[in-house]
């Protein structure tokens, strides 16, 4: 055998798997974003009498609608309008998804006031707020939310078409209490795009950040081996656009986690007055730690909601890149 074709192979086999590109200095989020994702097929949420009853039919809350009678529907005006085709027949044929599984089954059409229903609840979007977490500069690709999108009413993961991330502006802000997560609210900008969504998954939503923010900062990435007990900050915006800065204590780290590597409590008297501890739209703010980018915050303790989780940036960074 040829030596310097063996050592090559050798080296080859030597090499890893896996081979994450991510910059070394990435710009630092913090700022608000809206968040809109089509998801892929028609999404079933629930169920309505017609009549008096419930219309039988093999489908269940978190079935993904993908034909009628053999046609691709990707939206609700899609559903509707091949439905209509049929009701004369006074049955359609169903295309699902269910675990990933491709399944068939029939549904009946019944008329009531003059209308024909199908007895479902269904949505094909989903729009809410969040924080952006990362833009890397070398790829433009960029981090937010540090956690997965979940349909309130199913509680699964949302499998997503494509989606979009634009402009919006904090309005008030309800403030979290024991038992309860309080909330960011916003005005939407749906016409001024950052970017769009090409991921959803358990360590954020990911896709291309198309045009760049005003006076964003490069920060040095830092490794979970970086991180220590004591003080730190989150970037996050509580009123407007405008992104502050604010001050947290990491009381624990937990690197055999897949998601809740860093314990953190606010101390910051602004943002518990402001906010009552961490809220919703508050996932992706980004951790810095001695001029380091460490972690982004993703889950409040609703029984203390002083406190929450945070991710290693790292992990979120290798996400982003697969």
């Amino acid at each position: 055998m040829n030596m310097k074709k063996y050592i090559i192979m050798l080296l080859m086999l030597l090499m890893p798997l896996n081979v994450f590109a991510y910059s070394d200095y990435i710009y630092r989020g913090g700022n608000t974003l809206g968040i809109e994702i089509n998801i892929d097929g028609v999404l079933v949420v629930g169920f309505y009498q017609i009549d008096g009853k419930l219309n039988k039919s093999d489908l269940k809350v978190g079935d993904y609608i993908k034909q009628v009678n053999n046609t691709n529907v990707y939206s609700l005006k899609e559903l509707t309008n091949e439905i209509e085709k049929y009701t004369s027949k006074g049955e359609v044929s169903i295309t699902y998804e269910r675990n990933n599984k491709t399944n068939n089954t029939k549904l009946k059409l019944i008329k009531e006031d003059g209308i024909y229903k199908t007895g479902l609840y269904v949505k094909d979007s989903i729009t809410g707020i969040g924080t952006l977490t990362y833009i890397d500069p070398g790829t433009n690709i960029y981090g937010a939310l540090g956690h997965e999108i979940i349909e309130s009413n199913t509680k699964n993961i949302v499998e997503i078409k494509d989606g979009s991330i634009f402009r919006n502006s904090i309005t008030s802000i309800d403030k979290s209490m024991v038992g309860k997560a309080g909330s960011k609210n916003a005005k939407y900008y749906f016409n001024n795009i950052y970017g769009s969504i090409l991921k959803n998954t358990n360590h954020g939503i990911f896709g291309e950040f198309k045009n760049m923010l005003n006076d964003m900062e490069l920060v040095k990435v830092g490794s979970s081996k970086d991180i220590k007990i004591g003080e730190a900050s989150i970037y996050t915006v509580l009123n407007n656009e405008e992104v502050g800065e604010y001050k947290i204590r990491i009381k624990s780290i937990n690197e055999t986690s897949d998601i809740k590597n860093i314990t953190f409590e606010i101390i910051d008297e602004e943002l518990i007055d402001k906010t009552g501890g961490v809220v919703q739209g508050m996932s992706g703010s980004p951790i810095m730690q001695d001029n380091k980018i460490v972690g982004v915050v993703t889950h409040v303790i609703v029984d203390n909601p002083l406190t929450g989780y945070g991710l290693f940036i790292t992990k979120m960074l290798e996400e982003g890149e697969r």
